[in-house]
């Protein structure tokens, strides 16, 4: 008999309608290999949200150990999550280091409309 595997100690919530997001998480996927990550898509409407779906859907959001987080604290756990990307994650928990973080993607979400829509053509092209 096979012991069951973990739950994952991490719920990752993201915009599945965004190519951007599609991507990242295609990414995190590949590099999850010991499934310590749930990732859930909240962009078909059905699926149940901890907070309000727009809010999931214009910010990065995660649960680690209870504790929700959204923004770079979310990506951060996420790294911590993925060996590879851990030290990154551990990084991240100082708080200088998570201030930057934080003001980096609030400046992403600034161009991530520009961005998905580059990422459409482009992937338009290709087909």
């Amino acid at each position: 008999m096979t012991a069951a595997a973990p739950a994952p100690r991490l719920t990752v919530w993201y915009d599945g309608g965004c190519p951007l997001c599609l991507r990242e998480i295609a990414l995190m996927r590949r590099l999850d290999r010991r499934g310590a990550i749930a990732f859930i898509d909240v962009a078909d409407g059905e699926t149940a949200c901890p907070i309000d779906r727009a809010e999931l859907l214009a910010r990065f959001h995660a649960r680690e150990d209870g504790q929700l987080l959204s923004g770079a604290a979310a990506f951060a756990a996420m790294w911590r999550a993925v060996p590879v990307l851990r030290p990154l994650g551990v990084l991240a928990r100082r708080p200088w280091a998570l201030k930057v973080l934080e003001a980096l993607y609030v400046r992403f979400l600034r161009v991530r409309p520009r961005l998905q829509r580059l990422v459409v053509r482009l992937t338009a092209r290709r087909s």
